[in-house]
């Protein structure tokens, strides 16, 4: 169970780091009104992740068990998700847009709520949980479910360390994507890398 932890750890800080909607929303904000309201938009965003977590759980718990042939479904589909995932990306220009003018006007609490929605309406983050997390759980260490909410648990610590960095830097980060010509494309291609190595793992694990 603990050298599972740590390669699902490892799983998540990369996808965290990813540059995606999230934490380019968490950056903007950090960018346009300091890093508190950075914070208070991730905050909103992990507080999304238990009820993705739940659902995840609940469903191993009571769909999964017994159904080996589901659960080979569930990684066939998603592996094809997260190459897709990756074609995406590559499509992609690569570039990162940062306005400084974003929602100016809202309150910290706002912005907190505006997280929490945004993890609840997308159907991607679902999608992810529940194509991820099974994958890395043991069999016979403990309840599936309670695996779960460990490693939900760990996705969201991971992921909400990795936000709070990037609001905290959000200033300086802000400057440095501005000034330089190749980080948009390194990013692109490291998300690719994320993706596909995700990919394939969920079959060799």
């Amino acid at each position: 169970m603990l050298e599972s932890c740590i390669a699902f750890s490892l799983a998540a800080f990369l996808l965290a780091i990813s540059p995606g909607p999230d934490n380019i929303f968490v950056l903007t904000q950090s960018v346009a009104r300091g890093s508190r309201y950075g914070i208070a938009v991730a905050s909103g965003l992990i507080t999304g992740c238990i009820f993705h977590t739940s659902l995840v759980a609940l469903g191993f718990a009571v769909i999964l068990q017994d159904n080996e042939w589901l659960l080979l479904m569930i990684k066939i589909f998603g592996a094809i998700y997260l190459l897709f995932l990756a074609y995406k990306v590559y499509q992609s220009d690569g570039s990162i847009h940062l306005e400084e003018n974003t929602t100016n006007h809202q309150s910290w609490f706002k912005l907190y709520r505006i997280g929490i929605t945004m993890n609840l309406l997308n159907p991607k983050v679902t999608l992810f949980f529940l194509a991820l997390l099974p994958q890395f759980v043991v069999p016979g260490a403990m309840e599936e479910w309670i695996q779960i909410y460990i490693l939900g648990g760990i996705f969201m610590l991971v992921s909400l360390i990795t936000f709070y960095l990037v609001a905290f830097l959000g200033g300086s980060v802000a400057q440095f994507i501005r000034s330089s010509s190749w980080f948009g494309p390194v990013m692109k291609w490291t998300q690719i890398v994320v993706f596909v190595g995700i990919a394939v793992a969920i079959f060799i694990l």
